[in-house]
């Protein structure tokens, strides 16, 4: 079955349609606008009266559906009818519901032959190369926490720093980010999963191209001892990196005042950092969705997988995750797999979620939230259809555990939580120098040290929040551009948001408080 980015990608919208109908075996269709109850809308193949009003991207039966039958967006089954829905019935949560059902896929049975540019050709951007041969987007300082009880301090050397003026004198310096987080002690140590999950994490941006100099700043009698936690770090021979803790330093006004002149004796030689033209075969390009409407997979997820599709051909790399959003979608990604293995590491997650959600009588099916729905999502089938349509159409070289290095070049999956500043620190973490993030309801996400893109998915969503999204995916659904053309178009701001380009997130200052680490440790 084909993905739902080529289902989508060819035809230009018509902007006189009512609905839009993305395969020829759907039985319903996505309202282009509010329709009112007693109204006849067309869409490609014929027109449908509809007895209820069918709110903005929520759907409509284009015949009758009996009890039981499958209810099909994308050619592909979103939930079962709970009851027999007559043809121009709103279709949604109150006559939908989900079932499992037989959706396995063979591994590599939908591989294809990526037609990659050649190197001569290759697109490029302004990057900083590191010393280890490493490429940076920005040219950040961070401030590392080993555990919650030094975060006000860091943030008070990072605040210090960014209100003295100081860093005017600085232009190639994007700024100080002190990332701080909840975890680092109460906790099991070594050999601990959730605590070697925290340390990978911390080690992934302490590596991190878009960090030119680290400060790890800890109490002292935590758990995440920072002589353990560095222990093994291979960072870029130019990346300076210095540690103290406040319990040794005498307090937090004797560590503020240490940490402050360790960074200011720094600036100068961090300011030397150019930047240079480098590939674009050497982005890794994070993907996420949040805040997710029934135009998602319609609009701005497959846009974006045409991005990635194109950076990829440009010898690049592009990650997305949220593994509990592509439940039952995971099909559709297995056939691309190009190997066996790496099919059943994703499978083999998919099947440790569904162990992993019990354990606090959670249900993996049950993931889309209030304004999911709100937006037209029905069942996680459907949110996970539109989700997938991030990836592309390419291969899937291979799958990461959270915050694990990206090595591979191509389209690589991270198994990462849906929750949004959790599955973006993870893939931040494993060396993504930008990152898209989609949305249909509105988001107002922003990241360091990695700049935020925002898409949206509709236009009343792009004109309601100007300030905070970056491009209007919306112009797919109005008919003014196809899936191909807003693709380039995400594709050349890619590139320019990789040379220094600034997001409205960065204009806005967001970033601070966005670093959440994925805590599977239980809290001692």
């Amino acid at each position: 079955m084909n993905t739902p980015i080529e289902l989508i990608a060819n035809p230009r919208l018509a902007a006189d349609m009512g609905l839009l109908v993305l395969h020829p075996e759907d039985n319903v269709g996505t309202a282009l606008g509010t329709i009112p109850a007693g109204s006849s809308v067309s869409f490609s193949g014929g027109e449908v009266l509809c007895t209820d009003e069918i709110p903005n991207g929520h759907k409509v039966t284009l015949r009758s559906i009996e009890a039981d039958e499958p209810v099909r967006k994308y050619g592909q089954i979103i939930g079962f009818a709970g009851r027999p829905i007559s043809k121009g019935e709103h279709v949604h949560v109150h006559n939908v519901a989900y079932r499992e059902f037989d959706r396995a896929g063979q591994a590599g049975t939908a591989l294809r032959t990526t037609e990659f540019v050649p190197e001569d050709q290759r697109a490029t951007f302004q990057g900083y190369r590191r010393s280890n041969g490493s490429v940076g987007t920005r040219n950040y300082i961070g401030i590392l926490t080993s555990v919650n009880c030094s975060a006000t301090a860091a943030k008070l050397i990072a605040s210090r720093i960014e209100n003295s003026g100081v860093l005017d004198q600085y232009p190639n310096v994007d700024g100080v980010v002190a990332l701080t987080h909840s975890s680092g002690c109460g906790t099991g140590g070594d050999g601990n999963y959730g605590f070697e999950v925290l340390r990978r994490t911390l080690h992934g941006y302490a590596n991190h191209p878009n960090f030119a100099s680290i400060l790890v700043l800890g109490l002292g009698c935590e758990v995440n001892q920072i002589a353990g936690l560095t222990t093994g770090w291979q960072l870029s021979p130019d990346k300076s990196i210095s540690s103290m803790t406040i319990q040794a330093q005498g307090g937090t006004k004797a560590t503020v005042a240490e940490g402050v002149r360790r960074i200011e004796e720094l600036l100068p030689e961090i300011n030397k950092s150019q930047r240079t033209t480098v590939p674009a075969s050497e982005l890794v390009l994070a993907m996420e969705c949040g805040g997710s409407d029934a135009f998602s997979g319609v609009t701005a997820n497959p846009a974006l997988g045409a991005a990635a599709d194109l950076l990829i051909r440009h010898g690049g790399t592009a990650v997305f995750g949220e593994t509990t959003e592509i439940y039952g979608a995971e099909h559709l990604l297995t056939s691309r797999a190009e190997s066996q293995h790496t099919a059943d590491k994703l499978m083999e997650r998919i099947r440790w979620w569904e162990q992993h959600v019990t354990q606090d009588g959670s249900s993996i099916n049950n993931n889309p939230s209030p304004g999911n729905k709100a937006g037209g999502l029905t069942t996680i089938l459907e949110k996970s259809l539109g989700a997938v349509a991030k990836g592309g159409t390419t291969n899937l070289v291979d799958v990461a555990e959270y915050a694990e290095p990206i090595t591979a070049h191509g389209l690589v999956f991270m198994d990462t939580p849906g929750y949004d500043p959790v599955n973006a620190t993870g893939m931040v973490a494993g060396g993504a120098q930008v990152l898209a993030f989609t949305t249909g309801r509105g988001s107002a996400f922003g990241c360091k040290p990695t700049p935020s893109i925002k898409l949206a998915t509709n236009t009343p969503l792009y004109e309601r929040m100007r300030d905070d999204i970056d491009v209007n995916c919306g112009a797919v659904a109005d008919g003014q551009l196809t899936i191909e053309e807003m693709g380039q178009q995400i594709f050349d701001l890619i590139l320019a948001v990789a040379s220094g380009q600034e997001t409205k997130s960065e204009e806005l200052g967001y970033g601070d408080n966005e670093f959440v680490p994925w805590q599977l440790s239980t809290v001692l």
